[in-house]
């Protein structure tokens, strides 16, 4: 099990060591008698520790983080009612469906199109193969506990199918593309991808000229359960485009709703480079260079765009909102959510299994945001988790004192809208946030004395007392005691256009009764233009 390979009693040295021979000695009296573990005990290791983790993001040195103090996982129970694997052979067959796409990978990255090609035809020939396995093992699995399919091998030849696409599209072979595309939609795995699939079927269709095939296509899938947020957003659009007389006579009932008008700003700025495909960088109001995020936040700052507080957030505060918020649902006891006591997160988050198998909790707590408790929610979750790691929450990012400010101003009803998309299909709502979150109170304009100290209110806090005093009322209450408005933004460069998934998210926030805008930087045109 172990192979000795150098030692310092040993004169000679490795042939790697003659060109630097005082390196090997110094290395040699250091580090005394050196072993190498042998391949079978390494790949027994990377066994155990693939069961025990059931990814390979975590390591055995977790358990010495946490031992040292350096890293906190929620508190929560294991409750295990069936096993991942049924057998052995499952076992070695996900292994080598993870090596398969190791492969691809590696395959990928060297540009090396015949392993590229032969991963593909590994995985198509084993879900043609196991397509009555499949049926059967998707009966053993319980409706509540299909998010563990994915540790499958049939789920990781799906995955590299679903890259394999991407491949083909890229090199325009769309005739296979669309070969891969359907064998992937007659399969029951990964479910969730569906709606990208779909889309991408009836974009190579179009490719290829068989426009009504196209249209087909996308017609039909709006009518699929598992289409959902952008791709649905996509194929709605696309049936608007294709669906014009003399293709379709009739207009779908939702195209009202998906041609909503977004309000859009236009701000105008100094260009420091204006290369296609290159990030837009832009000389800010201070002179110094900036993104156009930066730019956009400097613009709402000031007079003209509204006297806002903000932050470049995209997805980032609102993940941060939903697990300090619904912490005690995703903590909840579900049998075989938590395999381990190293999760961050139930391993159903991203699954249609997660809302069902905690209705009531999550109801209960969607209530409770929406009639106003989300200031008092947010205060109790940090202190007694404060610097615990849970998936989407980012301890350092903002103070509670600003989250709970900023919870004031989005409003209660806005909140639990959004948190409810989270808890309802995480896995389809997680990106595509607007860029900017801004906010402001009915203080953030006055300068008036403390009535507790006499110091001044230009914090933009309460609009009576000033930032200390301010501490010690939330301290006491729980809450800020706040009124303000917030407003989202989607920030776009000279460029740039929203994406379908943005698209989808804005119209969602306006349905919430939320203020969204896109923000449209247009280089400003040089002297004698």
């Amino acid at each position: 099990m172990v192979t000795f390979c150098c030692c310092p009693e040993k004169e000679e040295a490795p042939h790697w060591c003659f060109s630097v021979p005082s390196l090997f000695t110094l290395f040699s009296n250091v580090a005394g008698c050196c072993v190498q573990i042998s391949h079978l005990a390494g790949f027994l290791l990377w066994r155990v520790q693939r069961l025990f983790f059931l990814s390979g993001e975590q390591d055995l040195s977790t358990f010495l983080l946490v031992d040292m103090g350096l890293k906190k996982y929620p508190e929560y129970s294991c409750c295990r009612t069936q096993c991942i694997f049924s057998s052995h052979a499952d076992l070695l067959l996900y292994e080598e469906a993870l090596e398969i796409a190791q492969i691809m990978d590696m395959a990928l990255d060297a540009n090396d199109m015949s392993k590229v090609e032969k991963s593909i035809e590994i995985s198509r020939t084993y879900l043609t193969n196991l397509q009555k396995e499949v049926k059967l093992h998707s009966d053993f699995l319980e409706p509540h506990s299909m998010f563990l399919s994915r540790f499958s091998a049939a789920w990781i030849y799906t995955k590299i199918l679903t890259l394999g696409v991407s491949v083909l599209e890229r090199e325009r072979r769309y005739e296979e593309a669309i070969e891969l595309l359907k064998c992937l939609l007659s399969r029951s795995y990964c479910p969730g991808q569906r709606g990208s699939w779909i889309l991408r079927l009836s974009i190579d269709l179009e490719h290829i000229g068989h426009l009504e095939e196209s249209l087909l296509m996308a017609e039909k899938g709006i009518d699929d359960a598992w289409v959902r947020a952008g791709d649905r957003m996509a194929l709605q659009r696309r049936i608007l485009r294709l669906g014009k007389p003399p293709r379709r006579w009739k207009k779908p009932a939702f195209a009202k709703a998906v041609g909503r008008k977004i309000e859009e700003v236009n701000v105008r700025g100094r260009p420091l480079n204006s290369a296609t495909g290159a990030k837009s960088i832009f000389y800010g109001y201070d002179g110094q260079q900036c993104s156009v995020e930066q730019l956009a936040l400097q613009y709402y700052s000031g007079e003209e765009g509204g006297c806002w507080q903000g932050v470049h957030s995209e997805g980032g505060i609102w993940m941060t909102y939903f697990g300090l918020l619904m912490w005690d649902v995703l903590f909840a006891d579900v049998p075989d959510v938590f395999q381990t006591s190293f999760q961050t997160a139930p391993l159903d988050l991203r699954t249609d299994s997660f809302y069902p198998s905690r209705e009531s909790l999550i109801e209960a707590q969607l209530n409770n945001i929406h009639m106003g408790e989300a200031e008092k929610i947010l205060a109790a979750s940090w202190e007694a988790h404060f610097g615990t790691s849970c998936q989407g929450v980012n301890w350092d990012r903002h103070s509670i004192i600003e989250l709970q400010t900023i919870a004031s101003c989005i409003g209660g009803p806005a909140l639990a809208a959004i948190c409810r998309l989270l808890a309802e299909d995480y896995g389809s709502w997680a990106a595509g946030m607007p860029d900017l979150l801004l906010w402001r109170t009915s203080s953030d304009e006055k300068d008036l004395p403390c009535r507790k100290c006499g110091h001044s209110l230009s914090h933009g806090g309460n609009s009576e007392l000033c930032s200390c005093c301010f501490q010690d009322a939330v301290n006491k209450t729980g809450t800020t005691g706040l009124q303000g408005e917030a407003k989202l933004v989607e920030v776009k460069g000279p460029r740039d256009r929203l994406s379908e998934q943005q698209r989808a998210w804005i119209l969602v926030l306006m349905d919430a009764g939320m203020c969204v805008e896109v923000c449209k930087i247009n280089e400003q045109p040089n002297e004698g233009e």
